[in-house]
């Protein structure tokens, strides 16, 4: 298995796959340890937890290389996201015992309550876009609850996938609490239907998770899946309109687009087209590309060419059918300019499929209703955001979207104080805030009768 760096096709990192025997061994090592880590207080999890965030830190820029070098985000980019992590471990540090306290609801019983135990071995199978973060959104509060994970990570980011177990390693996880799985695809199956392996949580492709869903339902067991989406930017006219502009640049081109919550559909009030169209391409050209272990580039390579080709693809589909193109069209390997598309229609795969990359289209709308019909016509239901002023109308539309989430003047993101997840081909469950850490535990009904 290897990681090629896409900037300049080098190769990063490689690492022997792994045998069926190995990843046997793996499983049996993690359910033996989690029948001891499941008894370890909340206290010393939160220590061992709060370590893996100082040893991000520590090592920040070791880690950041790493994600640059194998999927070509901005090196600036990769510091964030390191740093998000380390915010991650020690929120979940301080608040996974209260998140997983006994929940008391008063009956006929003397006692009755809620308990929130763990329920074993988790299997994680996580995409490149965002290496680290995708991992540790699942790994955190899936150890502070005393499961223990198990990742299968895209092959094309096996040394980040390594570092992640290094730092539980280093903060002093006990060995088998979270095991990397160097393996291909074929192995998941097998693995989903071990005894051993109580759940499993997937981000990826709409295709892969209809397929590990329908695995683990015939063997009865929980999944969690986040399948990416097509999130509209929801411009109205009464909107602030150069911050508008600054917050959609961000939401479509941040990580070179490759992101599920990116803006991937601008919906423009007609009134406004025009002046909005010309900002936001002169917002766009600011793009700076580049090597992307340089602190000056603000957009990187995507992280595979066949990934740009299927872009290219994409765009073509558009013009094909009467769009055009504003700004940049260009690809050179795995490198695709800054992309804006203009009379966009619902025919166009830009509008009807997911765009992971940094291409965006535009498409006008005249009133409230139609923005809402053209932001609901998608198969996926991740989020949405709307840009205006009047918190009226805010109030009036938020109900009418379907969506997983609806941000307000700014650009969907996940917080770990906030549940992260879809609805319709965007998936189910939840992950962050209580509501994550929550997915993958035996909500457990105790009640208690004294006899007098």
């Amino acid at each position: 298995m290897k990681s090629i760096n896409p900037y300049n096709q080098e190769v990063v990192f490689e690492i022997a796959e792994w045998s069926n025997k190995d990843v046997e061994k793996a499983i049996d090592k993690a359910d033996a340890q989690y029948k001891s880590w499941r008894e370890v207080p909340f206290s010393e999890r939160s220590l061992l937890m709060k370590a893996a965030g100082q040893e991000m830190r520590k090592n920040a820029n070791e880690y950041a290389q790493i994600i640059t070098q194998e999927m070509g985000k901005p090196i600036a980019q990769s510091l964030a996201e390191v740093e998000k992590c380390a915010n991650l471990c020690d929120f979940y540090a301080e608040n996974a015992p209260v998140m997983l306290a006994d929940k008391i609801i008063e009956t006929d019983a003397d006692k009755s309550y809620v308990s929130y135990e763990p329920i074993g071995v988790v299997m994680a199978i996580m995409p490149w876009n965002y290496p680290f973060w995708q991992v540790m959104r699942f790994a955190v509060p899936a150890l502070m609850a005393g499961n223990v994970g198990l990742l299968k990570h895209a092959s094309n980011v096996m040394k980040s996938a390594i570092s992640i177990e290094k730092i539980f390693e280093r903060a002093g996880f006990p060995a088998g609490c979270f095991t990397n799985l160097p393996i291909g695809s074929k192995m998941v199956e097998e693995i989903i239907r071990n005894p051993k392996v109580k759940a499993v949580t997937l981000t990826g492709s709409e295709a892969t998770g209809r397929a590990v869903a329908a695995v683990a339902g015939s063997e009865i067991k929980k999944t969690v899946l986040e399948l990416g989406g097509s999130n509209a930017l929801v411009v109205f006219a009464d909107c602030n309109l150069q911050q508008t502009v600054k917050t959609c640049v961000q939401a479509r081109f941040q990580n070179a687009g490759q992101s599920c919550i990116a803006g991937k559909r601008l919906l423009v009030e007609a009134s406004i087209v025009a002046e909005f169209t010309k900002a936001f391409l002169e917002e766009a050209s600011k793009l700076r590309s580049g090597d992307p272990l340089s602190k000056e580039t603000t957009i990187g390579t995507m992280a595979r060419i066949d990934l740009a080709e299927e872009l290219e693809k994409q765009l073509q589909d558009a013009l094909e059918k009467g769009a055009a193109v504003l700004l940049g069209g260009k690809r050179d390997k795995a490198y695709f300019e800054p992309t804006v598309v203009g009379n966009v229609t619902t025919e166009m795969a830009i509008f009807k499929e997911e765009v992971f990359g940094p291409l965006i289209g535009i498409t006008t709308f005249k009133d409230e209703e139609e923005a809402v019909a053209l932001s609901n016509h998608s198969p996926f239901g991740l989020g949405v955001t709307i840009f205006t002023e009047d918190f009226e109308k805010v109030s009036r539309l938020v109900p009418k979207f379907d969506e997983g989430a609806v941000f307000v003047n700014e650009l969907v993101k996940s917080d770990q104080r906030l549940p992260f997840g879809g609805v319709k081909n965007s998936g189910y469950g939840r992950e962050l805030s209580q509501d994550g850490i929550q997915e993958f535990v035996n909500k457990k009904t105790v009640y208690i009768k004294k006899y007098k």
